[in-house]
């Protein structure tokens, strides 16, 4: 427990820091330009879930290859890893900004955007995707620090970005009047901060100089097919989840841009929120993968189990603020009486399943650092089926029925994710025995 925290910590500041710069675009955007701009940004939340979560859950993916590496002490291949890992995100992350862009117009069409925030939206995210390689190399530094056990580097890089982000906010909004360009802008800006701060570290740490002729290895070509085979499973895995939060999306924008400002303004707080119980599954991600690269099962069990632990405890007062205190959370980035009004329905049925969210997040990580990355990704899939199914059957209903079709995904996934964990394990231990 006490290694799994002194890892905690640091990640789950650094992933609050990272939530901070969006938080505080929000509430800038929302004060310091109106309800209907935090409208138009929030409203593409959901494709920027499905873009950005498909090459950022990639190099989550290639993470498990390095820290299985990582904990059979092979430095050359970790190494080998990383070079190709490196080639595949710009690859990615270039094909991705080509097709996105050109594609944008029609995505929003699609979501059913409101007019009066369309062209606010398209504008605010067309930034963001011209800067979607920055966004997947900054990820791809941090998964490899993280994989190695360095969580305490990130998140220096994550400070330094969100204050860059916050700074760049106030000058391009405030003083320039930019509009909800100038919060993309920021975005980008501060992504690249932290790139190069976590670049700067791994270009100090000495056996990132070994096996640099990959042929020694394994064939370079073998080695790309390898991390695409457990990458790609998770990328997809956040796109498939993102599809179904799109689902959502789409029902919500039917209601107007009031319901969009309110539901932008709770999943602004969720997404916030959940870095407690994101930062203890990543952070069994990388130990159940290095205690599998060692070959140390009993220790496994014992992390997974003391990560649900931990999950339960940090998720208490967050539970308890989302019941509570909806109102009072909603008024930090909303000034309409009315859409705050429509938040105090949706919080407090998400914060009564918090919890559930959380184990979601302990099994998924878990089973993905075994190296069973199919599992999880089918887990999204199951997301998606539940929100469609609760969407159509509640959703349609009201603004609870939006809150309840998104906790029924959670839960569903929540209990696949809990059966495969336990079966995978049952099965190690018996190969073992």
């Amino acid at each position: 427990m006490k290694q799994i925290i002194l890892f905690f910590l640091p990640l789950l500041w650094g992933n609050l820091f990272q939530q901070l710069y969006s938080l505080v675009d929000s509430i800038i955007v929302g004060k310091g330009i109106s309800d209907q701009a935090l409208a138009a940004v929030g409203a593409t939340g959901t494709l920027n879930f499905l873009i950005l979560g498909f090459v950022v859950g990639m190099t989550r993916g290639f993470g498990i290859t390095f820290a299985q590496s990582f904990g059979k002490n092979d430095m050359a291949m970790l190494n080998a890893y990383i070079r190709a890992a490196k080639k595949l995100s710009i690859t990615f992350g270039i094909a991705f900004t080509v097709v996105c862009v050109s594609l944008l117009n029609k995505m929003l069409t699609f979501l059913n955007t409101p007019e009066d925030i369309f062209d606010d939206s398209y504008r605010y995210f067309a930034v963001i995707l011209l800067g979607i390689v920055v966004t997947v190399m900054n990820n791809l530094e941090i998964t490899i620090l993280q994989s190695m056990g360095d969580s305490r580097t990130p998140l220096t890089a994550m400070i330094c970005s969100s204050l860059v982000n916050i700074m760049l906010d106030i000058i391009f909004i405030m003083a320039f009047g930019t509009g909800v360009v100038g919060a993309a802008v920021a975005t980008v800006v501060s992504q690249f901060v932290s790139y190069l701060l976590c670049l700067k570290k791994l270009r100090t740490i000495n056996f990132m100089s070994l096996g640099k002729d990959t042929s020694e290895i394994a064939d370079e070509k073998n080695i790309l097919v390898e991390l695409m085979k457990i990458g790609l499973p998770v990328a997809l895995m956040n796109s498939v989840t993102a599809a179904g939060t799109m689902v959502l999306q789409y029902f919500v924008n039917l209601m107007g841009s009031a319901y969009v400002a309110a539901y932008s303004a709770c999943m602004k707080f969720a997404s916030l929120f959940e870095q407690f119980g994101m930062s203890v599954g990543l952070s069994m991600m990388t130990f159940v993968g290095q205690n599998k690269g060692a070959g140390k099962y009993d220790r496994i069990r014992t992390g997974v189990r003391q990560g649900l632990m931990l999950s339960t405890l940090v998720n208490v007062p967050i539970s308890l603020l989302m019941i509570f205190v909806p109102g009072s959370l909603a008024r930090m980035l909303l000034t309409d009486n009315m859409i705050i009004g429509y938040c105090t329905d949706f919080m407090p049925i998400m914060g009564i399943s918090f919890f559930a969210l959380g184990w979601l997040f302990v099994y998924r990580y878990s089973v993905q650092g075994l190296g069973n990355t199919f599992i999880p990704m089918l887990s999204g899939g199951l997301e998606v089926i539940m929100r469609l199914i609760f969407g159509f059957l509640v959703g349609r209903n009201g603004f609870k029925g939006i809150a309840i079709s998104e906790v029924s995904a959670w839960i569903g996934a929540f209990l696949m994710l809990m059966v495969t964990y336990y079966c995978l394990i049952g099965k190690r231990t018996k190969a073992i025995a």
